[in-house]
């Protein structure tokens, strides 16, 4: 059987490794848009976070299996249609991923000085369509709005010692935007109370230990927690005491490094943004006027709901942090819009036999990358039993990239092969030992396709 994957990160990886592994014939396409591989992984990772991208090894090996392919430079929807696969394959995945963010939906979030979360996190990591957004950091008070890991490492990233981003892969010019960034207080603000936060222990004892920062928690937000608290999930609860402690913490309990901290990060609760306020000129923000709430039902479905008090936060950078966003791939595929997932059952796309979906457009853009995996697993095993079980159309007359190839061709397009990517990735490891970096990400699309003679 011929199986093709479309994107090649995280979830496009574990569902061909999982097909591969347990159907000893299946030859495995995978297509993605830009010509180098791993999503996520290479464009959402933490730069100071290398342990996480270790799974590209694992992606690496099934990407170079002699029953695997991998065809980059291809965008799917344009260069070739969904239909155009589903003639071309048995089974089609769709593992394309979230590559739009939520809007706020509030007046002001398109002035300057405002930006998404996922542009900015693009823009370090060196994200080809994020490569000029030249964010302002003239100010000293950042705004996250949001409280997930995107959140602790975007406020990481903006407060961490220059030398320790100096030895990751961030790309050259954040680095050179952040060595003159003049920001230093950031304010992570979110809708409900500290047991709804959805950000990881680890990343917030990383975040509580930087190195020449001062953590700024109001000792009034979590005095009568620790009831509340006792009975929750260890996770939630060791998350939450940690967070105790830090904001009765007294001030000399502290090294007195910390106290004498020129850079500080702080959480604010029950705040829900209602505008970002221009400033005197009209022509960039200078804050965010913020609606209080109160919590409605306890635990993970707590609403917040406005009280009619307000309140104003001054702020030249303010960061949407609030999720990322699935779009419809091609006009042939259901969509959910209002969930912005493809309606699905096991991964297998409602109404459309033969085609499949994994990860974020499966089921939302939340989890980590072993959530992801087991959820591409599924997917991939929902793959294996409709092959076993003669649901498909097993005709041979399926060609696979052959058929793509010539499709591909008559419309101008080159694409990008596993080896193509093994000279790209050379490339940046070799320009990064030059500056002492990991690697240094080539950010320019035309240029990886040079270095490759395309």
């Amino acid at each position: 059987p011929r199986v093709c994957v479309v994107g090649s990160g995280p979830a496009g990886f574990y569902t061909a490794q999982h097909i591969l592994k347990h159907h000893g014939g299946a030859l495995v396409d995978i297509y993605e848009k830009l010509p180098v591989p791993f999503g996520l992984v290479r464009f959402g990772v933490a730069p100071d976070h290398p342990e996480v991208k270790n799974v590209i090894n694992t992606f690496t090996q099934t990407a170079r299996s002699e029953r695997c392919a991998y065809y980059g430079n291809v965008t799917v929807g344009r260069d070739v249609t969904v239909p155009e696969l589903r003639q071309a394959y048995h089974a089609v995945v769709l593992s394309y991923g979230a590559e739009d963010n939520r809007v706020l939906g509030i007046p002001g979030e398109n002035l300057p000085g405002v930006y998404s979360a996922r542009a900015f996190v693009g823009w370090y990591n060196g994200l080809p369509e994020n490569r000029d957004l030249k964010p302002d950091l003239s100010c000293e008070t950042a705004l996250i709005l949001g409280h997930g890991n995107v959140a602790l490492d975007i406020a990481r990233i903006l407060l961490s010692p220059l030398q320790l981003l100096r030895k990751t892969d961030i790309t050259d010019s954040s680095l050179a935007a952040l060595a003159c960034s003049k920001v230093k207080r950031v304010w992570l603000v979110g809708r409900r109370g500290p047991l709804q936060v959805a950000f990881t222990i680890k990343e917030l004892r990383e975040m509580i230990n930087l190195p020449g920062t001062r953590a700024v928690l109001d000792p009034a937000d979590f005095t009568s927690l620790e009831n509340a608290v006792k009975d929750a999930p260890r996770p939630r609860k060791r998350l939450t005491e940690l967070m105790i402690k830090t904001a009765l913490e007294k001030p000399g309990e502290k090294p007195v490094e910390g106290a004498a901290a020129p850079r500080e990060w702080g959480l604010k609760f029950q705040r829900s943004p209602q505008e970002v306020l221009p400033s005197a000129d009209g022509r960039r923000a200078r804050g965010v006027r913020m609606a209080l709430t109160r919590l409605e039902g306890s635990g993970d479905s707590a609403k917040a709901i406005p009280t009619g008090e307000v309140e104003e936060l001054e702020c030249g950078l303010v960061l949407s942090s609030i999720g990322y966003r699935s779009l419809p791939l091609d006009p042939a595929v259901p969509f959910d819009s209002q969930c912005g997932v493809i309606p699905n059952s096991s991964g297998r796309v409602e109404g459309v036999p033969g085609l499949y979906c994994s990860g974020w457009v499966k089921r939302g853009p939340t989890g980590v990358i072993i959530t992801t995996m087991n959820d591409s697993f599924d997917t991939a095993q929902s793959v294996l039993e409709d092959l076993q079980g003669g649901v498909l159309d097993m005709s041979p007359s399926r060609e696979g990239f052959g058929a793509v190839e010539s499709i591909l061709r008559s419309r101008g397009v080159r694409p990008v092969s596993f080896s193509d990517w093994e000279k790209i990735d050379a490339a940046e490891v070799a320009r990064g030992k030059a500056a002492g970096k990991p690697r240094e990400k080539i950010v320019d699309p035309a240029e990886m396709l040079q270095i490759i003679g395309h």
